[in-house]
């Protein structure tokens, strides 16, 4: 089985939501998670996931030193645009992996392996969405021409100093290796001819972000509103298996399309999980409400009926 090691810069607190994360990840054991943060280690951590403790002034010190800038002064935000490097400034903690990668914590995972399955892993890198890098979730083989495929962006070092965050985990690094945001594959196909670098790559929309401006799977824009995880799997009210959750848009309106409303869900709950749920163990339902506690009949049959819908389809 190919070894996968997931790179993640987080400073500051835990969300709230934290400790379902954590147990997405604990069902996912043959994937490991590697964090470079300044919050305290989770107790009952999965033993998967490896937390280096550094304070952020160190860690702008660390990247400084790796990438040859001055990365000084920066919001704990403009770490995103440092994601296509993560495998290049961490590269002494990524030897033992095919593939390493980065990714976001608004997210739940379901069963990772069932759609990452060393067939799939072939490619040079692997996107859930179909026309761009996906920031939340992005692997990249462990070699060296995809270590140092960052320094490919133009001016790369000139976007790193800027103060504000520049998308060069999403915008800037789909150029690098698609040519364009929203490019047709076939002519990035073809690009691929006399660019090696836009060669062999898995673009494939995984729908794991409700809320968006990208149609669901049935070209609407009604998006399901319950997902729920139990055991490791992930599914929703229409059905299914998913391979993640990203729930940008319910905890936050940055980035909430206008016409689902000027606030996020979350921003107006009075309580994110339900008191209820003492065990999420047990699994639970996330939605625009929160999350809520599966209740017996569901984790009894309903979601085994999803699942054995889409394992029969």
């Amino acid at each position: 089985m190919k070894k996968i090691v997931i790179l993640i810069a987080y400073f500051g607190h835990w969300p709230e939501w934290f400790p379902f994360y954590l147990e997405s990840c604990r069902w996912n054991p043959t994937i490991d998670w590697l964090f470079f943060t300044d919050c305290p280690i989770p107790e009952n951590a999965p033993t998967n996931l490896r937390f280096i403790q550094i304070n952020y002034v160190d860690y702008q010190k660390l990247v400084s030193n790796r990438l040859g800038i001055t990365f000084t002064d920066q919001s704990p935000y403009k770490l995103c645009d440092l994601k296509p490097a993560y495998g290049y400034i961490h590269e002494e903690f990524i030897a033992d992996y095919d593939y390493f990668g980065f990714g976001d914590i608004d997210v739940v995972y379901g069963d990772i392996r069932a759609f990452y399955t060393d067939k799939i892993l072939r490619y040079n890198t692997l996107s859930t969405l179909n026309d761009m890098v996906s920031g939340h979730i992005f692997l990249m083989k462990n070699e060296e021409r995809w270590i140092r495929a960052f320094q490919k962006i133009p001016n790369w070092q000139q976007l790193l100093l800027a103060p504000e965050y520049r998308s060069m985990d999403e915008y800037w690094f789909t150029k690098v290796l698609r040519g364009y945001v929203r490019f047709p594959s076939v002519l990035s196909n073809l690009w691929g001819i006399v660019d090696t670098y836009k060669r062999n790559h898995l673009f494939q929309e995984r729908y794991a972000t409700p809320l968006v401006e990208r149609p669901w799977m049935d070209g609407t824009y009604n998006y399901p509103d319950k997902w729920y995880w139990y055991q490791g799997k992930l599914t929703n009210e229409f059905g299914g298996e998913f391979l993640y959750l990203h729930f940008m848009n319910w905890k936050s309106s940055k980035y909430l399309p206008k016409r689902f409303g000027e606030r996020a869900a979350w921003e107006i709950l009075s309580n994110l999980i339900d008191p209820t749920l003492t065990d999420i163990s047990k699994g639970w339902c996330i939605s625009s409400d929160g999350f809520i506690p599966l209740n017996d009949d569901f984790r009894d049959s309903q979601f085994r009926l999803l699942l054995n819908a889409k394992n029969q389809s």
